[in-house]
């Protein structure tokens, strides 16, 4: 039989409030709204159908400080991951958010209700403490932290939620199971063992390998559990990886493997995450669970350095195996053998026996570039599906993002840029100008939220243009650093083989931008016709880590564009 759920019971929320949902929906035309982020939407699909059991909704101020300082609930239950409903202090008072109070949850996508939340509290926290007690460090080079910093919101509501109905998905409909939908599938094939595989990657022959071995040595069966929802910036996008498990489901003994999503939304947690890992899938029913190598490590830190030891999330899982009650399965890093044509575990392969292995950065370079992925290490139809999705470079998109004042010869720049970029030919090219999409880019009086709601905009219309294969050049004034990144973070994260991003600053100082400035502009910012005027009232931060740094007083804008050119060139991207 599968594994119990975590804490004993499974919360299966939409099981539970079936018999009341037609009452519940009803009840949403009388309540305010909430509509959810990406991350919460992802949460709350998980609290609603178990996966998160033995939650029943977005944790309150005690289950949030003992999780954060204990990796427990308040009332001792295992739970290492905060899951939290975070809002805005302007939400508070608009939505009258006070305990007691009851609100409608809402799909982003199509403002669907999906569940009611009763308000037990609303409290603040403290965002650094979070930061180093979950993530190990405040460092904003981890992506959960630049999260943390950036886009949660100033408080966080606590509360249990009654379901309606869980989101609809129209992708792969057929491999998404709930808790209860997946054990059920467990006890039809009589599976009695499962060993749960993670992962956020597109799997090779060695993962093929590993899996296989695993469910062997345990004379057990194999799921495939990869993560659909959120997952770091950058990662290969859903829909090609779910095409590359399909392709290698296919390689897998027959009867040995069942692939089912996972709509989680990592936070790279790494030794945290993999005790939060290890209770959904036992929640899923599954027996055993594979903890990898630096398990849902972010990578380096800003010192460069690993984040996470090795294997700190395996002896994390290891400390709590009692209170889990799932099985941990090491992962063993597979090494091919090129005589004898086959994978073995590295610390088993005798010395010096010759052994090949392609890094994930060796991969993505040869995605990149078109470069060949010998057979050894992939299937034919894994490569394909993945060449689908990475097409060579010099077909990929990418963005031009110039940032500088006003009259800094951004614009003079950009369009020159446009004109050499359609005379080489094989993209469409696109020219976003000013901080906002319009068609009048004449500069106007904004707020610095204003302007960043505008580069949101120019972020998402930037990263689809991208995504499709255009250049795509940008030249909005962009004072601030936060701005910026954002812009970064949406096309490298969104924009899949078109994520190519370059920062170019044109630092052509205030006081040439002023005396040049023939329109009269700053004049009318200094006298107070124009508000929010980045270099009158608003500061422009210089950016830390541009790609590109010109100055038209020093370079005419032939020379600049040419520049420019090369670093294209030089990415192979023409």
């Amino acid at each position: 039989m599968a594994n119990a759920p975590h804490g004993g019971l499974l919360k299966d929320l939409l099981v539970r409030d079936a018999s009341i949902s037609a009452q519940l929906r009803q009840e949403t035309a009388t309540l305010k709204d909430i509509v959810l982020t990406e991350r919460q939407l992802c949460d709350l699909e998980l609290i609603i159908n178990g996966g998160f059991s033995p939650l029943e909704g977005f944790m309150n101020e005690s289950d949030y400080n003992s999780v954060v300082d204990t990796l427990r609930l308040a009332d001792g239950t295992l739970f290492p991951m905060p899951i939290t409903l975070d809002v805005s202090s302007h939400e508070i008072i608009r939505l009258g958010i006070t305990p007691g109070a009851r609100l409608t949850l809402r799909d982003p996508r199509d403002d669907e209700a999906l569940a009611i939340i009763t308000v037990q509290d609303v409290y603040t926290y403290d965002r650094v403490r979070e930061a180093i007690q979950v993530f190990g460090a405040d460092d904003p080079a981890h992506p959960a932290v630049t999260y943390l910093r950036n886009s949660v919101k100033e408080y966080y509501v606590g509360g249990k939620v009654q379901a309606i109905q869980g989101p609809s998905h129209f992708d792969y409909v057929a491999l998404r199971y709930t808790p209860a939908e997946l054990r059920a599938h467990f006890g039809k094939l009589s599976w009695t063992k499962v060993v749960a595989f993670q992962t956020r990657n597109p799997m090779h022959r060695a993962h093929r390998e590993l899996t296989v071995r695993a469910a062997r040595l345990r004379q057990a069966n194999v799921l495939i559990h990869p993560v659909v929802g959120l997952t770091k910036p950058g990662d290969v996008d859903h829909y090609t990886r779910v095409r590359v498990y399909e392709a290698i489901m296919a390689k897998y003994p027959n009867g040995m493997g069942h692939l089912a999503l996972l709509p989680l939304a990592m936070r790279m947690a790494g030794p945290r995450e993999a005790v939060w890992h290890a209770i959904i899938r036992k929640n899923f029913g599954a027996t055993h669970f594979i903890v990898g190598r630096d398990h849902a490590g972010p990578g380096k830190n800003s010192q460069g350095k690993d984040f996470y030891g090795p294997y700190d999330a395996q002896e994390l899982v290891q400390k709590y195996k009692d209170e889990l009650q799932i099985e941990m399965v090491p992962f063993q890093q597979m090494t091919y053998l090129p005589s004898s044509d086959e994978y073995q575990p590295i610390d088993e392969v005798p010395a010096g026996v010759q052994t090949l292995d392609i890094s994930g950065t060796e991969l993505r370079r040869r995605l990149k570039t078109g470069a060949a992925i010998p057979d050894w290490f992939s299937y034919d139809a894994v490569v394909r599906r993945l060449r689908e999705s990475y097409p060579p470079r010099n077909q990929q998109g990418f963005v031009l993002f110039l940032t500088g004042l006003h009259n800094s010869g951004k614009d003079a720049i950009a369009k020159a840029l446009q004109v050499v970029l359609n005379e080489q030919g094989g993209r469409s090219v696109s020219l976003l100008l000013g901080d906002a999409i319009q068609d009048d880019s004449k500069p106007k009086s904004l707020t610095p939220e204003e302007r960043h709601g505008n580069l949101q905009r120019i972020a998402f219309v930037s990263s689809e243009l991208a995504r499709a294969g255009a250049a795509v050049i940008a030249a909005p004034v962009a004072p601030e650093e936060r701005s910026r990144a954002l812009v970064k973070d949406t096309v490298v994260s969104s924009a899949g083989a078109g994520g190519n991003f370059f920062l170019i600053h044109v630092a052509t100082p205030l006081e040439h931008c002023e005396s040049t400035d023939r329109r009269g502009v700053y004049a009318q910012a200094r006298n107070g016709l124009i508000k929010g005027f980045a270099g009158v009232d608003v500061k422009y931060e210089v950016p830390k880590k541009a790609d590109l740094t010109v100055d038209i007083r020093t370079q005419n804008i032939p020379s600049i564009v040419h520049s420019i050119i090369l670093l294209l060139e030089t990415g192979s991207l023409i």
